[in-house]
């Protein structure tokens, strides 16, 4: 009997043990979810208990399998504390492709390290990690972490899938929220997709299962903008001891001026009598306005300073006066507080920088990743980026621009919209004159001109020196010339007009190729464009032409005196709802041509059955740009 029990509980043991392995083998993963992807999510659940306004503990359990290389950004070994947050649990086991363990990591196997770069300055925020490197595919990643914190106002949202190439098989989120504090959501992207929603007034209770990957496809929209995700948010909450209260952007707004910036904009007397100084023969506020910006650039530098109230509260206008320095958040308030001082009024502004996306305007939260300046000029609000110490007076270029915004005002939170940029705005015209010699040299004297986003992309080069322009027009601008030689470069930042012009003498050896029979050269010498996008057989999503930009390109080539033209290329106009191609060349003498081409690329999101069309005028537009014109000797 005896003898029994132990071979039962043995059997028990090793099938317990079989059955955790099985679950955990990526052998079982339905076919349908590896298609497309990269990583599978096996479970996910992330529960969340609101135990106070000031108290919240946070609960993530992660099964995920990495199929493949592509699928290493998705194992996600990381936890991130300060001051304010305390992981009580931390683990992580790693299991091969049959489901055995073979790494197994507690709390204290975890690396610790600042979680900000060499250009913070000085930060709270730390981050326990895994740096594990696998060594064959795939293999299955079990995290689990568990935090409690004070500060409420950062309520976790759920993202049931996030990226492309990532498949699901269940994700659940679970709020629970034992003292019925009043708390907002917005499901956002859910009609498509068959949630189970379990929610109550006060507990909200989501999942989804069965997702397959979605195959990332050439010029598409953020996954943002399909795929679904909840936003929580409560409506009294508290960051770093700070009790904030926020149930529309108007309260947000007022909560973030009188906790967050009331009383920082105080600098001593010595600048206060600086400043009114430089100002003092100026009786419009915008010419006060330059001035003062222009001595904010001149004076301080950016450096991220990753303190203050959850790192939200801009550190004092004093200290960035005294040091010189400031993240965005500080050099804004700075220079908020300077127009102060000569009776310009502006209003701190939090936005989303680099990738173009709004704030929520429905949706009242902690958002954002950045701040500029909004000074209010009646229907043409001027916006100014603080952390630049070159950017012109009133331009903010691709960084911040076209996107919905909160405007920080004394009564409280406004939502606007940064300025646009498109399309025709966005300008480049490059005139030339094009000597070719005998053997095929080319000598060149050109202009370049450029505004909108193409000054965005170039002014920098107004503080390159002789080497670094050289540099930068052989190998990125005209690499695909070979044998060029730059013989002189000249670029004028004209930041009153946000013109950048560019004025250059360039040879290019050997440019055309010279036989017995013809003299064969490419008439765009200066401005090639023959992006195509990639081919699909099936396209599956829409796609964004991110940026529109207007190319003009004007040439006077002139050819050697013993060659003759015989036959110019017929005129060409391609129109089309993405833009519009027009090329003409033209005899202007015995030894002179005109080339002229204007290519006007338009933004927009279109369909994915617009897809080919697109590519099929790229194609056109790129062999036309390769263009070659042969001439003949006499």
């Amino acid at each position: 009997m005896k003898n029994n029990i132990t071979i039962f509980f043995t059997l028990l043991l090793f099938c317990s043990s079989y059955c955790q392995s099985l679950n955990y083998s990526s052998v079982i993963i339905p076919d349908k979810l590896k298609e497309n992807a990269n990583a599978v999510v096996r479970n996910n659940i992330l529960e969340v208990t609101l135990l106070n306004i000031d108290e919240m503990i946070v609960r993530k359990k992660r099964v995920i399998t990495i199929l493949n290389k592509q699928g290493n950004s998705f194992k996600s070994l990381y936890a991130h504390y300060d001051d304010d947050t305390k992981i009580t649990k931390l683990s992580a086991i790693i299991y091969n492709a049959f489901g055995k363990q073979i790494k197994k990591y507690s709390k204290s196997k975890f690396l610790d390290v600042s979680a900000v770069d060499g250009g913070t300055l000085y930060s709270d925020s730390r981050v326990k990690y895994i740096d594990y490197t696998p060594i064959t595919y795939p293999y299955t990643v079990v995290y689990e972490c568990e935090y409690k914190t004070s500060s409420t106002g950062f309520i976790p949202s759920w993202y049931p899938v996030t990226g492309y190439g990532l498949s699901l098989e269940k994700s659940s989120y679970i709020l629970n929220n034992p003292k019925k504090i009043a708390i907002r959501k917005k499901e956002k992207n859910f009609k498509k997709y068959s949630i189970e929603n379990n929610s109550s007034t006060f507990d909200y209770k989501y999942s989804l299962q069965n997702k397959p990957a979605v195959k990332y496809e050439n010029l598409t929209l953020s996954f943002r903008n399909f795929m679904p995700y909840l936003m929580v948010s409560a409506n009294d909450f508290t960051l770093k001891g700070v009790h904030g209260k926020a149930s529309n952007w108007k309260e947000f707004g007022k909560w973030m001026y009188d906790s967050l910036l009331k009383d920082r904009n105080i600098v001593d007397n010595t600048t206060k009598i600086k400043i009114l100084k430089l100002v003092e023969d100026v009786n419009d506020p915008i010419e006060k306005a330059k001035i003062v910006y222009k001595y904010m650039q001149d004076k301080t530098r950016y450096i991220s300073v990753q303190v203050g109230i959850g790192g939200w509260q801009p550190i004092t206008a004093k200290e960035v006066d005294e040091m010189g320095y400031g993240d965005c958040k500080g050099l804004t308030n700075y220079t908020k507080s300077l127009l102060d001082i000569v009776g310009v009024k502006s209003n701190y502004t939090v936005v989303y920088a680099k990738e173009k996306r709004n704030i929520d305007k429905e949706f009242s939260s902690i958002q954002g990743n950045h701040v500029i300046l909004n000074i209010p000029n009646k229907e043409d609000d001027i916006w100014l980026e603080c952390t630049s110490k070159t950017m012109p007076f009133g331009f903010l270029g691709d960084f911040t621009d076209d996107r919905d915004v909160l405007v920080v005002t004394p009564e409280g939170g406004v939502i606007k919209h940064t300025p646009v940029y498109k399309n025709e705005h966005n300008l480049k015209v490059t005139k030339a004159n094009i000597k070719f010699s005998e053997k095929g040299n080319l000598a060149a004297s050109l202009q370049i001109t450029s505004t909108g986003t193409q000054y965005d992309r170039n002014f920098h080069k107004s503080d390159f020196n002789k080497k670094e322009l050289s540099k930068n027009y052989k190998e990125k601008k005209w690499g695909y010339n070979n044998n060029l030689e730059i013989v002189s470069a000249n670029v004028i930042n004209n930041k009153e007009l946000v013109e950048l012009t560019e004025e250059l003498e360039v040879t290019v050896a050997n440019y055309a190729i010279v036989n017995e029979k013809e003299y064969l050269f490419r008439v765009n010498v200066f401005n090639r464009n023959v992006y195509v996008p990639r081919k699909y057989r099936t396209r599956n999503l829409p796609f964004k032409i991110e940026r529109g930009y207007k190319d003009i390109d004007e040439y006077i080539i002139e050819i050697p005196a013993s060659y003759q033209l015989i036959n110019l290329p017929i005129d060409k106009n391609i129109q089309t709802k993405f833009g519009v191609y027009k090329l003409n060349i033209e005899k202007v003498s015995e030894t002179k041509i005109k080339y002229k081409k204007t290519f006007l690329l338009k933004q927009g999101v279109y369909n994915k059955e617009d897809y080919k069309v697109y590519r099929d005028f790229r194609k056109k537009t790129s062999k036309l740009e390769n263009l070659r014109i042969a001439i003949t000797k006499k």
